[in-house]
């Protein structure tokens, strides 16, 4: 079977009602056209929709996946490369309202699926609810309602780039913050600072320990990449602690830390660890204003 190649749909939903609806007759439809067909849901798509899939649907929960987006990609990229012929994907990682922050990294992960997918056998269809729909056309080709399919008249191919060049949001709540400015030199203090402050904070060793090892990652891709300094940030508020990482350099692959690394290939291994080890990575790089790295670890 033949397919159509990479399309990206936004389906804008009023309610449970209209979501089971514009989801059901989009998986079924895959179904019946042959496609390896996938739903990739948090806890209130499975609610709405686990008594109606057809059986040929394959389910991805992504309630443990989606709190950091960036683990969607490369996940999705594994089905996609399993599958034998085009594949139908409806994907619905994480709630809007659930946490500002994972939403963002969620928004721009959907805006980056364009550039990461261009070239493979995928349809993708994403529930927006409809207070959201502005924004998500930027991001999508096509817009889907109960009235039909139409092109999105705001999209731009170049929104995902244009997301990853924009500054970070301040944190609401910064309760004891440190900041260091490091070279080469200052890496064992600033392993042994990371593990101190993150275990003070009540993390256990093991989670304190893998910050320590992602922000070491990322701290040694600042010195060899980002102009031999940066500075690194730690605070925390009542649930989270964060360490953050700036430096003078410019990423110009968005889709860093997204995709599994090369073996025979430098670079790229860094923030694709600090992805797998903490509950959620942000990263922002321009030309004009260096590059930024958020991890954050929830208590």
């Amino acid at each position: 079977m033949s397919g159509a190649g990479f399309a990206h749909e936004a389906a804008i939903h009023r309610d449970d009602e209209s979501y089971r609806a514009l989801a059901l007759g989009f998986l079924r439809a895959g179904v019946d056209a042959g496609a390896t067909t996938v739903a990739l849901l948090g806890a209130h798509g499975q609610d709405l929709l686990a008594d109606a899939l057809p059986p040929a649907v394959a389910v991805l929960d992504t309630r443990v996946l989606g709190r950091n987006p960036a683990r969607l990609l490369p996940a999705l990229r594994e089905l996609v490369d399993a599958a034998p012929g085009p594949v139908h994907c409806f994907g619905d990682p994480v709630c809007p309202s659930r946490d500002g922050d994972v939403a963002e990294e969620a928004w721009l992960h959907d805006a980056l699926l364009d550039q990461a997918f261009a070239d493979d056998d995928l349809r993708l269809r994403c529930p927006v609810p409809a207070d959201w729909a502005d924004r998500a056309g930027r991001s999508h080709r096509e817009l889907v309602d109960e009235a039909g399919t139409r092109p999105s008249p705001d999209y731009s191919p170049g929104t995902g780039r244009e997301a990853f060049a924009e500054p970070l949001p301040e944190a609401a709540v910064r309760m004891s913050e440190d900041a260091v400015h490091f070279t080469l030199d200052d890496l064992p203090e600033l392993r042994d600072l990371v593990t101190v402050r993150a275990s003070a904070f009540g993390l256990p060793r093991e989670r304190a320990l893998d910050l320590t090892l992602a922000s070491n990652e990322v701290v040694t891709n600042s010195i060899v990449h980002g102009g031999d300094r940066g500075t690194l940030r730690l605070w925390h508020d009542e649930r989270t602690f964060t360490c953050e990482v700036t430096d003078s350099g410019h990423i110009r692959n968005p889709l860093v830390g997204r995709t599994a690394p090369i073996p025979s290939t430098q670079g790229g291994r860094g923030l694709w660890l600090a992805n797998q080890v903490c509950d959620l990575v942000s990263v922002r790089s321009s030309p004009d204003t260096g590059t930024v790295v958020r991890l954050r670890v929830d208590r």
